[in-house]
């Protein structure tokens, strides 16, 4: 293997090997390539036969430790390509007794500029059917029906980290479901995007030294091996633009800054227990130790993780807007890490919103009173009062307020009776659309 063993001297050895979806994805091509060349009659039946062995083995796994290639490599991804290849011809001559070669047999009808982006696509697709959009409504589900069970239970609403108007935690917990659930919809249409592929455009497009029927045969195969429906897309465009690609990192970086939020969120919600807000307890992160200092001490730990999950997914997407800026005329030169980034970034995301579901969303216990009590406590409870007694009393109500006067004390020096004022405290008529009864 004369490439695989000297392409190190100049590309990087930082250990950072390629994603498992990608090297997977390299067998689905060299597969179908071999497939689709000899039904169309250019390359020997027991050639291509071998090299669909030794692919098979490729995509089950077998050979990944032969994959030793550094992600920061060449642009066009011709080491992973390169690597491929000797790897396949290496184990197909093993199989077959022939003598396959890695460029002229494994790589006919092909080029690293369209085999290493049409991974990438191959891979992403695999990631986003198989673990992100399972893992979306995995905790799509959880919000909506923990919302469901805690619709009725009143708190205090908060803006500025101030005091607001009373909602419902369930209210909160259905504006992330709501959150999650467009994102699945933005990922149905960045799939039907990804699945259009560049495969047969060879080294810049044209297709040359490929069969005329080599592109509309193997996307044939690639489809009848994956099941997921690819298309041919325009080969110019999906070797020089990686557009689709850093869209789907968009929408996971979307994806993050919600869970960043949603974890921020209940982190607030459990800090305490005395001497914060303390409105919710998560059972589930007693199991382990929160301080090898201070025993009994109870820490987030899976939101925090979630966080840093977030933050590192959000970092790689800024690395993909950088690197699908590199490469000029035919060429996408970011193709390798932009592939090795999209496939990592769906693995972390994945993993942060399935334990987040389980462990944060399903187990979560809400301290009832404690957010009622919250709730009756706000002074944004003036807001109510401002529609009776008009703007300017209200702010006087507020300065009450302000000098330690509760909002019942304060109602009542302005001449409420305690009906009215029972009335106008119902935090029930408050988490809804209301007008006050001014009578």
């Amino acid at each position: 293997m004369k490439y695989t063993e000297n392409a190190p001297k100049l590309f990087m050895n930082t250990g950072t090997k390629f994603h498992k979806s990608l090297i997977y994805a390299m067998g689905v091509i060299k597969f179908s390539c071999a497939r689709a060349n000899s039904a169309l009659g250019i390359l020997d039946k027991e050639v291509a036969k071998a090299i669909e062995q030794a692919s098979r083995e490729l995509m089950d796994g077998k050979l990944d430790n032969k994959i030793v290639l550094d992600v920061f490599q060449t642009g066009s991804g011709t080491g992973l390509n390169m690597n491929v290849n000797e790897v396949l011809a290496e184990r197909a001559s093993e199989i077959s007794g022939l003598k396959v070669h890695p460029n002229d047999h494994v790589n006919m009808s092909q080029s690293s500029n369209d085999t290493v982006p049409t991974a990438a696509r191959i891979a992403a697709v695999k990631q986003v059917e198989e673990k992100l959009i399972p893992s979306l409504r995995e905790i799509a589900n959880s919000l909506r029906d923990t919302g469901d069970r805690y619709m009725g239970v009143v708190k205090s609403g908060r803006t500025h980290l101030r005091d607001a108007m009373p909602v419902t935690f369930g209210q909160e917990l259905h504006a992330y479901a709501d959150a999650f659930e467009h994102d699945i919809s933005n990922l149905s249409f960045i799939l039907s995007y990804l699945k259009e592929i560049p495969l047969g455009g060879t080294a810049v497009g044209t297709g040359v030294n490929s069969h005329p029927k080599f592109r509309e045969t193997v996307v044939r195969v690639i489809n009848e091996v994956t099941g997921q429906g690819f298309v041919l897309g325009n080969p110019f465009r999906g070797l020089r633009l990686l557009t689709d690609l850093l869209t789907l990192s968009g929408i996971m970086r979307t994806v993050a800054t919600e869970l960043y939020r949603l974890a921020q969120d209940f982190r607030l919600m459990f800090s305490g227990p005395f001497t914060a807000i303390g409105e919710i307890d998560l059972p589930s992160q007693e199991e382990i130790a929160g301080s090898s200092i201070m025993p009994g001490k109870t820490n987030p730990v899976t939101a925090e993780a979630s966080m840093l999950i977030a933050a590192q997914v959000i970092g790689l997407d800024q690395a993909n807007q950088f690197a699908s800026n590199l490469g000029e005329f035919e060429l996408a030169m970011g193709v390798p890490l932009v592939g090795h980034n999209v496939s990592t970034q769906v693995d972390l995301i994945s993993e942060g919103l399935s334990k987040f579901s389980s462990l944060i969303v399903r187990g979560v216990v809400p301290n009832v009173e404690k957010m009622k009590r919250y709730a009756e406590s706000s002074p944004a409870l003036i807001t109510v009062v401002s529609p009776l007694v008009g703007y300017d009393k209200a702010s006087q109500l507020g300065k009450m307020l302000n000098k330690g006067l509760s909002i019942r004390e304060a109602l009542r020096e302005l001449g409420f009776s305690e009906e009215k004022i029972n009335q106008i405290l119902d935090l029930n008529k408050l988490i809804k659309p209301t007008i006050q009864d001014k009578s």
